[in-house]
């Protein structure tokens, strides 16, 4: 925001989280940002402290009207949570235990999430960058989701062994189509046009356009309308074709639809594209977790009629259960700390995974 409408300096309640009022037309703006560039903004947990602090303050400051939150640098607004702090969590606790700090973690983050999507007053959410994991978990529950023609959107948690988290139970099941079912089992990425099209975002506004977007925010009167009329007033045109999803909405569709996940796998291996966008998602499919690829899918037929406090209390005995099976460590290790990119999966296949493995997963463990 201009420098001349800040009412405070910069504070930090956290090394990596900065915040200032400024002052706009309306009263006071909160401003919220993501300070660790260098590890694309991951969360860790002092971060997430630090924010949830923030924000239960502001709810109840009178001079606060609204809440802006981005991301430092020019990559990322938030590449996800600190995987590697839950993989030396799992490492120091014994078979059968829940990891503390793994926990404590996962607690905290859906307790923000959920703040976000709940807060009574807005939350625009400028979702610039790279945008995975638990950045969405942030950044979908603003009240003004904007992305830019820089965004670059995931849930690859496929990848390690984990499962889209942070709410996506939730807006898995307001997307349309299968489009969720194939966004969590292939990790695959999205751009501006995507998140629109899934509603994941409600505007696009080119980041050459940042300035002008902050002062029509400023001058609005700071109500959900029009804060909602000031963005619309920079907002790029809406372009849905280039939105891979909605390009291959129907071949997605298809690609979904088989009842037996063995089936499935079968349609992206004999997949035949060149579609770069297309091979890479099928890649992500057929070596990811198959774990993760069953979890995906009852996750969303559990979460279909559940209401948002549901799906989060749900999602925490899901991703605690993940910090107690080997698969997750062994896919953080794999990906970030051998970085061989070679994991050994529990199961070979989703053909050796049962309904009953599956359905252990959304039981509370036994030491919580």
């Amino acid at each position: 925001m201009a420098e001349s409408v800040v009412t405070e300096q910069a504070h930090a309640l956290s090394e990596a989280i900065q915040y200032k009022v400024v002052e706009a037309e309306f009263g006071g703006l909160g401003k919220i940002v993501l300070d660790k560039p260098k590890a694309l903004n991951a969360l860790s947990t002092d971060m997430i402290e630090a924010m949830q602090a923030l924000l239960d303050d502001w709810a109840s400051d009178e001079h606060i009207k609204a809440v802006w939150i981005e991301g430092a640098g020019d990559k990322a607004f938030c590449a996800g949570g600190d995987v590697v702090m839950l993989y030396h969590s799992m490492q120091a606790t014994p078979a059968g235990e829940v990891p503390a700090k793994a926990h404590e973690f996962f607690s905290k983050e859906y307790q923000l999430d959920q703040t976000i999507h709940r807060y009574a007053k807005p939350v625009i959410i400028y979702a610039d960058g790279i945008v995975m994991g638990g950045g969405l978990g942030v950044a979908v529950g603003g009240s003004h989701r904007i992305v830019t023609e820089r965004s670059m959107i995931a849930m690859p948690e496929v990848t390690i062994g984990l499962y889209p988290d942070v709410g996506a139970s939730w807006f898995f099941n307001r997307m349309p189509g299968r489009c969720a079912e194939f966004l969590g089992m292939t990790g695959a990425r999205m751009n501006a046009a995507d998140a629109l099209f899934t509603r994941l975002a409600d505007h696009a506004v080119a980041t050459e356009d940042l300035a002008n977007l902050q002062l029509a925010i400023l001058a609005s009167d700071g109500t959900h309308a029009g804060i909602t009329e000031a963005i619309q007033s920079v907002q790029m045109e809406q372009r849905v074709h280039e939105s891979a999803l909605w390009v291959n909405y129907e071949l997605i569709n298809e690609l979904m639809a088989p009842v037996d996940l063995v089936d499935v796998v079968q349609q992206f291996k004999e997949l035949e594209t060149d579609d770069k966008w297309l091979g890479l998602a099928a890649k992500g499919l057929i070596h990811g977790c198959p774990m993760t690829l069953h979890l995906v899918r009852e996750q969303i037929k559990r979460a279909k009629h559940m209401s948002l406090s549901q799906v989060f209390a749900m999602e925490l005995i899901v991703s605690t259960q993940c910090a107690m099976h080997p698969d997750l460590a062994e896919g953080i290790r794999a990906l970030l700390i051998d970085k061989d990119n070679q994991p050994q999966w529990q199961a070979q296949s989703v053909a050796d995974i049962t309904p009953a493995d599956v359905a252990a997963f959304f039981s509370p463990p036994k030491t919580l």
